[in-house]
């Protein structure tokens, strides 16, 4: 083979995936911050494929709530030079949505039923930024510096056109965990009321690794053990293992649940006897792996997102005061550390677009599809 031959083929092939790269996406994310995947905030913190259930039914039927006019955009023109045209999507009377993590697919579940979005275009539309920053920017009204709307539209992938969202228009709506007094002190900083109501039921859980031979422990003994006064597994009733004791970073809705839920006024210890881990999925996978390490690690999440956002077949949830937190222990608030999800909304939106969608979710139609995704509905 000559050598012209040989720097053909390389060449032809390089230029085959360029070719194919550029059909499948006009926006590749190596070229341009418009690209898809983003995988960013809340998304970074799921490692599983949020599909719809098998059983999925269409359930609201001529919704109200709707994106605006669809309008050409010569701004948004340079993005790509795939031909396409890029459109701004504007907002009408379906609110922009914020929240926590473990809410993300509840938002996923409401974009398909009233904007009858695929799978792949609620994943581009739906855009959580995990608690704090969702609190800060429902309160301020604006994207926070280094938020993923501070700095660029986001995007709907359409069939033929590309749809693109205002990153100004301000949240009006968030599905979250409760809020933290410093979430609450930046409310009141802003001369800003909040409105939560409960949306749905879950289960703060703690977790351990699978080969743990405890299977329960007493809300006492988890305040010790985050106070620091148990340290070894042997006092309740496992193996002679000094106790890893992970937690959350401040103002992450699982440190806040902690805090406020489980502690309840009593101190934390601080490192090293505790070990503060910034993202929920860390925390999974640290303890997943510790025990392997000799040393018995123990943490804390919610049950959903366990259950169906980060799997991890190397943890197992502990009972508490012998209880599980199964649905029906949930409901009936057997289980000690029952907890809702919220939908927020600032007090003055009550009759604005927030505190219309925020009724919607409370009807039987919005607690169905809740329902449909797994969570625990208020209402049957």
């Amino acid at each position: 083979m000559n050598k012209g031959m040989l720097f053909f083929i390389p060449a032809l092939i390089l230029g085959l995936l360029m070719t194919l790269s550029s059909c499948d996406d006009p926006y590749p994310l190596e070229a341009t911050p418009y690209g898809e995947p983003d995988r960013r905030g809340s998304w970074s913190q799921i490692d599983q494929q949020i599909d719809r259930p098998y059983d999925w039914r269409q359930i609201v039927q001529d919704s109200e709530f709707q994106l605006g006019e669809s309008v050409p955009d010569s701004s948004l023109g340079e993005m790509g030079s795939s031909g396409y045209d890029p459109y701004r999507e504007m907002f009408g009377t379906y609110p922009r949505i914020d929240g926590s993590t473990v809410a993300l697919p509840m938002a996923l579940e409401f974009a398909r039923q009233h904007l009858e979005l695929s799978d792949v275009k609620s994943e581009s539309f739906v855009r959580f930024q995990t608690t704090h920053n969702a609190y800060a920017e429902l309160i301020t009204g604006n994207p926070i510096e280094g938020s993923l709307y501070s700095s660029y539209p986001w995007r709907i992938k359409g069939d033929n056109k590309e749809f693109f969202l205002d990153p100004d228009h301000p949240v009006d709506i968030i599905l979250a965990t409760e809020p933290s007094d410093e979430e609450l002190a930046l409310a009141r900083e802003n001369n800003v009321a909040l409105l939560k109501e409960p949306v749905c039921w879950d289960a703060f859980v703690f977790i351990t690794h699978k080969d743990n031979p405890v299977k329960s422990l007493t809300v006492e003994q988890i305040r010790k053990i985050y106070t620091g006064e148990i340290t070894n597994w042997k006092s309740s009733g496992g193996q002679d293992k000094e106790i890893t004791a992970y937690q959350r970073e401040k103002n992450s809705g699982s440190q806040t649940a902690m805090e406020n839920l489980v502690m309840q006024g009593e101190q934390m210890a601080e490192p090293p006897m505790v070990i503060p881990v910034l993202e929920m999925s860390k925390m999974v996978e640290a303890i997943a792996e510790e025990y392997q390490n000799d040393s018995a690690s123990i943490g804390y999440t919610y049950k959903y997102y366990i259950d169906e956002l980060y799997k991890n077949e190397n943890i197992k949830i502990l009972q508490i005061n012998g209880i599980e937190p199964s649905n029906e222990n949930i409901r009936g608030k057997a289980y000690p550390f029952t907890v809702n999800y919220y939908g927020v909304i600032r007090d003055t939106d009550r009759d604005k677009t927030g505190g219309k969608f925020l009724d919607w979710i409370l009807s039987q139609e919005g607690q169905r599809c809740v329902a449909q995704v797994g969570y625990i509905p208020l209402k049957d």
